[in-house]
């Protein structure tokens, strides 16, 4: 009785070594899959359809979840699954997707001046060179995006500094508006005392110069 319970003992634990061992490779793949290839990353081919994807997620996720494994990367890992589950997910984002991955493998035809009929094109071989073509392409879109993002950003620049630039102005000419407008009074005594103090001048000169009776 006590080797049956032993031996239970010693199966229990490999089956949870078993199972370690499994969430750590699938966490250690997850994070070695080329980050903005969703498909790579849920381990699936291109043009699966969404229940494949919604399976392949809610299978890995519960394999590699932060809460049942201790591996510290695997709130990393958990987290890239989600984000590429949400760009399949996402009909722009899989369609733009699918579009880099199809220009990758045209690409590669070209550059083997094969035709789309080639037998070599269902090779595992050529699945290699696909998949490394495919990151090429998706690094040149997202550089590109950058890119063009980077410029909208400056050219947003340039229109914020502007539009600070003509408030400026607007601001500072309405207080020099309110400037001339508060010295009014003040320019209008100093034109009064100059005035009259004018007037007496040539009234003494007058008085000087007035014959004498």
């Amino acid at each position: 009785m006590a080797d049956d319970n032993e031996d239970k003992d010693v199966l229990a634990a490999l089956d949870k070594e078993a199972s370690e061992y499994l969430k750590d490779a699938e966490i250690s793949r997850i994070l070695n899959a080329f980050k903005l290839d969703a498909y790579a990353i849920l381990d699936l081919k291109p043009g699966v359809p969404e229940s494949d994807i919604k399976a392949q997620y809610r299978r890995i996720s519960l394999l590699i979840h932060p809460d049942k494994t201790s591996n510290p990367q695997a709130p990393d890992a958990f987290d890239r699954l989600k984000k590429a589950q949400d760009v399949l997910m996402d009909e722009k984002l899989r369609e733009r997707l699918d579009e880099a991955i199809a220009d990758a493998r045209m690409l590669l035809i070209r550059e083997k001046k094969w035709t789309v009929d080639n037998p070599e094109l269902v090779t595992d071989e050529f699945a290699v060179e696909w998949r490394e073509k495919t990151k090429h392409v998706l690094i040149d879109n997202e550089l590109r995006k950058r890119k063009q993002l980077k410029a909208q950003m400056a050219e947003e620049g340039r229109e914020k500094r502007k539009v600070e630039e003509e408030m400026d102005a607007r601001k500072r000419k309405r207080e020099s508006e309110v400037a001339w407008e508060e010295t009014r009074d003040q320019r209008i005594n100093s034109w009064r005392d100059f005035k009259t103090k004018g007037e007496k001048e040539r009234s003494k000169k007058k008085k000087k110069m007035a014959p004498i009776g």
